[in-house]
């Protein structure tokens, strides 16, 4: 690849012939000094070694030389300057290729590096060739690696060491040498090549955009590193992770090529990361229904809060998640947590508990046990300031103050944070309780959920739950519920395999082993069909 063939780029600084004017003994910046008429500096048109070429005499302590031209630094461009000198008299100087950085607003960009390696000058008449190479990506070979930040150079070289001595000067040559860390014929670009560093710390988001841009049909490496990201960042391209990524757990990694737990799993080091995120981005992209486990078992070791992993508290377009296992790993994340509270109820206000002690500490979705509490009735809201918990159905003989129990079960993806969601699906997902954990607790309010093939494995307490009207128009279809209590008498059962709250659910074709009830359901319009259910009611 040489960018000034097929981009048309100058990268050429001009050449001395053409006047001194044209070079900068400051910086090459507009308005700095130049060598036209300086005592110091002459053309010299008929040197042995270089025919026309700058002489040039030491006279500050950095004799500094630089053209007034711009040369363009673009992501993915690797340019070197090169320079031959050689001593004609007095005292020997070294010498070292330099290059002033500019930015979009034409102010130098502080804290690069901004000269190359230096080279003595040991005999007269010996011509010495230095050389740098400058790019926005810090790789190895790479002499003066930039940043993005830095759109254009001032060329040129410096002059070192005692003053007096007298060199003269090629005229100084920059070459396109991109072909030699990037081989054209490779269907990959590396994020490398566009600024990112891969060391934990340094914001490599406009790097890895600034690769996409570029891949155009290629795919994107990731080698390996540690590559910060601290944005929202959407990448078109297929992308392939050696490295892995780090990220505020608010901002979203969205692969439209890759939508898959395993490339979120290596993108991120760990399958559980990965589909975290992954689930993050299904609700932030719109162009993905259908998030692919690729057949792959997660080990969960906690709670999923789904709604503070996506960051928002209603959607309604179609989401699906299939084709994986999710496996409860023992922990203390799934404890059950109780809070016993007295408050009181009237029939007036039949869906409200008044003067609850400890609201704060109550969560919505706790299942509500007490004396006239009825079947699964669960907290759907709580307010700290009036002191009133909002209950999902209304007590049928509890009138007056008395003591509750609020019991919060943990279940393996909770979406109880929606106060909507509509249109959610699982389809062929085995959910592995165990005995540590729930299943599902629905959101707070929606429709037309649906569970398809997906099995619930010895739930602790509750397959699916729904705390409100989150299981409006759901559908289980063709899904398996074994029981944790398999070896325990029916009567002393406590789990439930579900539990609906509203109407027009379709419960079809399932089969329902040994749980104390295979559904408790309110509502009406229930479709309920050639289920299995058996040693259990």
């Amino acid at each position: 690849m040489n960018k000034a063939i097929t981009d048309g780029l100058v990268l050429m600084p001009p050449p001395f012939s053409a006047g001194l004017n044209l070079w900068s003994r400051e910086d090459g910046v507009p308005g700095s000094g130049s060598y036209q008429g300086q005592p110091n500096a002459a053309l010299v048109t008929n040197d042995q070694d270089f025919a026309g070429c700058l002489e040039l005499q030491k006279t500050e302590a950095t004799q500094k030389l630089r053209s007034f031209a711009q040369t363009p630094i673009q992501p993915g461009l690797y340019l070197r300057v090169t320079a031959r000198v050689k001593a004609v008299s007095g005292n020997l100087p070294s010498v070292r290729i330099a290059a002033w950085a500019g930015d979009v607003s034409g102010v130098n960009v502080a804290g690069l590096v901004q000269t190359g390696p230096t080279v003595a000058l040991t005999s007269y008449g010996q011509v010495v060739t230095v050389s740098a190479i400058i790019s926005p990506a810090s790789r190895t070979g790479v002499d003066l690696p930039w940043s993005l930040q830095s759109i254009y150079a001032h060329v040129g070289l410096d002059l070192t060491g005692a003053n007096g001595g007298v060199v003269r000067i090629d005229d100084i040559v920059v070459e396109d040498v991109t072909e030699v860390f990037i081989r054209k014929l490779m269907d990959w670009v590396d994020v490398r090549d566009y600024g990112a560093l891969g060391n934990g710390a340094t914001n490599d988001a406009a790097a890895f955009l600034a690769a996409d841009a570029a891949a155009q049909g290629r795919e994107i490496l990731v080698p390996s590193g540690v590559f910060r990201l601290t944005s929202d960042v959407t990448i078109n391209s297929r992308i392939r992770f050696e490295g892995t990524l780090s990220m505020p757990a608010n901002r979203k990694l969205t692969l439209t090529r890759n939508f898959d737990l395993d490339t979120y799993g290596q993108a991120f080091g760990s399958e559980l990361e990965g589909f975290k995120r992954a689930l993050q981005a299904l609700f932030f992209f719109t162009d993905y229904v259908t998030l692919d486990l690729s057949g792959r078992r997660v080990d969960i070791p906690e709670p999923i809060d789904v709604a503070a992993l996506a960051g928002i508290t209603s959607f309604s377009s179609r989401r699906v998640v299939r084709n994986g296992s999710l496996n409860a790993v023992a922990g203390p994340g799934w404890t059950t947590e109780d809070v016993t509270s007295v408050a009181s109820y009237a029939a007036s206000a039949n869906t409200t508990l008044t003067g609850v002690a400890n609201v704060a500490n109550i969560k919505v979705g706790s299942l509500v046990i007490g004396t006239g509490v009825g079947r699964e009735v669960y907290v759907t809201a709580t307010n700290i300031g009036a002191g009133t918990v909002t209950i999902s159905q209304p007590l049928y003989a509890a009138v007056g103050l008395r003591s509750y129990t609020f019991r919060r079960f943990k279940y393996m993806l909770d979406f109880s944070g929606f106060g909507l969601l509509s249109r959610f699906e699982l389809e062929d997902v085995e959910f592995n309780c165990l005995g540590v954990a729930s299943g599902v607790l629905l959101p707070m309010a929606g429709n037309t959920q649906r569970f398809m093939s997906c099995s619930f494995n010895r739930p602790l307490d509750r397959g699916i739950s729904s705390a409100g009207s989150g299981c409006q128009g759901m559908f289980v279809d063709m899904c398996q519920f074994l029981s944790n209590e398999q070896s325990v008498p029916a009567v002393d059962r406590t789990t439930i395999a579900m539990n609906v709250q509203a109407n027009d659910t379709k419960i079809r074709n399932n089969r329902v082993v040994r749980f104390a009830h295979f559904a408790v359901m309110n509502g009406t319009g229930h479709l309920i069909h050639a289920n299995h259910f058996f040693q259990g009611d």
